[in-house]
């Protein structure tokens, strides 16, 4: 018997403009499953592994900046999606997470495929909403198609992030080969206007005051979407205050090329903390990744410290907050640039020595990188500067973010990492969810364990043939030797770099994608020159090479940018 309410729960996504849903197959979701499928308006994917398909959602969300509504079964098929909610949730990316589950009278009878279900993702969801067991009557019936209103609103609002319809289904799962399913045409559907935020013309005059009596002032962008928009506030506030505005790789501001990008090579030497504290401190963004710049500000500590953005949530990173503004950060920015009056120095001294330290330090990293001709370091550096005109980098976590934001970038490149929890489960499933929304090249730098420990993302029938995918195959987890503490302990081999002896090659082979290898970079630009190729598809690029070797030469570059602040 087909239950109308379960029906109608993609008529209801559909209105809201939910236009993809990620399917992970199984029984009990079985009625969900066929009504998106059959639902005209929402192009289905169907990924067999829970966990790859969060992520591959998350992907999906991003890029196309609506809610994808993601669908497994009940029991641990349900807990596998936890890792991708908890990044969506601090990246505040909109996923619809629904879920099927047993009805109320089998939780806790040692029912199959049964756990407890209810707010499941507690901590790090929007919303949670029970979807009826029953619907005997109009006012259920009504309760059910309000929750999913509502669970697509929280999920879209000003503050976006993942929320949870969670749907008990009792048997038959399936209807009948014959019945045919129709969905209902007279739905309410709930609209929430957001009126756009601004200031009062009195509270604009005393934020002006208040900024123009600061003479060193720091804008620092943490992780954030490339946004034309903000970088036009962004350079149009620098220009009229000669403020100094820095941000990581992925806070997406390198285009312009007059930001500080390059902060934490700067602040490798604490003797410049002093002469570099800002006063006013304005901060945006998601997370960062800069000990050095978290240090720095806690130590250095600004006069005041404002935070733009719209979730209300108080986040103080540096220990220095003062302000929480609600509101959109392009705004602000192009709202403060407007009523200004023009700083007509040529630089401020602030500025200059900023720009002074972060010129020497961009001349020093590039002097050795051209030096360096072997090991995962310059295999990065080479790869980023050839990456084809207006593609996307991906970049997992552990070494490849970092070392990507020592080389830099200056071309129109979009940046995405998965820095809301820095985990590296579901880098790979990330970047092909990007991939399968956009027609241009995107290019994955990943580490061998993330690799590995994500290869499912790869497992599905909708390989997208714009997908690049470079392996740093170090054998292990080769952060371990490059970071303070395990480096020098006994136990590093067996219990932090979990040596290991796998290809990529194998798995390029299974999933039928282009493979190329080097262990040696004096191969490397040719292989690139297939490898970014348009017309050879889904491709993977392993880079063999030696743990101790990297260690090696990170160390070395680690010890020459010390040695620059003494010269």
């Amino acid at each position: 018997m087909v239950i109308q309410p379960i029906v109608d729960i993609p008529v209801i996504c559909a209105a809201h403009g939910i236009r993809q849903a990620v399917i992970c197959p199984g029984s009990r979701s079985a009625l969900i499953t066929i009504a998106f499928a059959r639902h005209p308006e929402i192009a289905t994917l169907v990924i067999p592994d829970e966990r790859s398909a969060g992520f591959i959602a998350l992907g999906l969300a991003q890029s196309s900046k609506r809610t994808v509504a993601v669908i497994c079964t009940s029991g641990t098929a349900a807990a596998n999606l936890y890792p991708a909610v908890i990044e969506a949730f601090y990246q505040e990316v909109p996923l619809l997470i629904i879920t099927a589950d047993r009805p109320p009278e089998l939780i806790g009878q040692q029912d199959g495929q049964t756990i407890r279900q209810h707010n499941l993702f507690a901590n790090h969801i929007r919303g949670f909403y029970q979807f009826p067991a029953s619907f005997g009557t109009k006012q259920e019936i009504a309760h059910a198609t309000r929750l999913v209103n509502e669970a697509i609103l929280n999920a879209s609002g000003t503050v976006k992030g993942p929320a949870h319809l969670n749907v008990p289904v009792r048997e038959p799962f399936y209807p009948a080969p014959d019945e045919k399913l129709s969905f209902s045409h007279a739905l309410k559907i709930i609209e929430v206007t957001h009126p756009s935020a601004g200031f009062s013309t009195e509270y604009l005059d005393v934020l002006i005051r208040e900024f123009a009596s600061h003479e060193r002032i720091m804008i620092f962008v943490g992780q954030q979407a490339f946004d034309v928009a903000l970088m036009q506030a962004l350079e149009k506030i620098r220009e009229q205050t000669h403020c100094v505005v820095v941000g990581e790789i992925f806070s997406n501001i390198h285009a312009s090329g007059e930001f500080i990008t390059n902060h934490d090579v700067v602040l490798t030497a604490q003797k410049t903390s002093s002469e570099l504290r800002p006063d006013l401190l304005i901060t945006c963004g998601g997370s960062i990744i800069s000990k050095n710049l978290k240090y720095f500000l806690r130590e250095n500590p600004p006069s005041a410290h404002w935070h733009i953005g719209e979730n209300p949530e108080v986040v103080d990173t540096y220990q220095t907050l003062t302000q929480k503004m609600l509101m959109n950060p392009a705004v602000f920015f192009e709202s403060i640039a407007d009523h200004l009056k023009p700083d007509n120095k040529a630089k401020s001294d602030y500025q200059q020595r900023w720009q002074m330290r972060s010129d020497a330090a961009r001349k020093q990293v590039d002097e050795y990188l051209a030096e360096c001709q072997q090991g995962e370091f310059a295999a990065i550096s080479r790869i980023m500067k050839k990456l084809p005109h207006a593609s996307t980098l991906h970049l997992a976590n552990s070494m490849p973010v970092r070392y990507a934001g020592y080389v830099g970038l200056k071309e129109n490149v979009a940046v995405w990492a998965n820095r809301g929890t820095s985990g590296i489960d579901g880098c790979t499933s990330t970047a092909v969810g990007h991939a399968l929304n956009t027609p241009n090249l995107h290019v994955l730098i990943t580490g061998d364990m993330a690799f590995f420990y994500d290869r499912n993302g790869l497992w599905h029938q909708y390989l997208p043939p714009n997908l690049r995918i470079v392996v740093l195959n170090n054998h292990g987890g080769g952060i371990f030797r490059l970071i303070d503490g395990p480096g020098k302990l006994p136990e590093l081999n067996i219990y932090f770099e979990t040596q290991q002896t796998l290809k990529a090659e194998n798995s390029a082979r299974d999933f039928g994608m282009a493979y190329y290898f080097v262990n040696d970079l004096s191969q490397l630009d040719e292989h690139l020159l297939k490898f970014f190729d348009p017309d050879n598809g889904a491709s993977i690029l392993e880079i063999e090479t030696n743990p101790s070797d990297n260690e090696a030469i990170f160390t070395q570059f680690k010890q020459r940018i010390k040695q620059l602040w003494k010269n």
